[in-house]
């Protein structure tokens, strides 16, 4: 069972995200809100997805990232199941990329 995450405090916190600037921000935010192991967590599951996206094998992505086989899998599982957040994402920064 999935509990709906849609609730005013997470938009609030949403919102917060969306008024960081740059990288240096995101960092002074990110680390006073989480644990250090929780931005390290989401990272590499952001690393897994664009390894999956480049077609690597799980070994490969499991040592390149230290990610679990359950992890890769769930990842796996968001980018042909999920909401396209991750395919948003990559989509803008391949094109910004593309304009440096």
């Amino acid at each position: 069972m999935s509990k709906d995450i849609h609730t005013p405090a997470v938009d609030h916190f949403f919102e917060a995200l969306l008024t960081l600037k740059d990288v240096n921000e995101c960092y002074r935010f990110l680390e006073d809100v989480c644990t250090i192991q929780e931005i390290l967590t989401i990272a590499q599951r952001f690393e897994v997805a664009a390894m999956l996206k480049e077609h690597k094998t799980y070994l490969d992505i499991a040592e390149k990232t230290g990610a679990s086989t359950a992890t890769i899998s769930r990842v796996n599982r968001s980018l042909t199941y999920g909401n396209d957040g991750y395919e948003l994402v990559f989509g803008r920064l391949n094109s910004d990329n593309k304009t440096e």
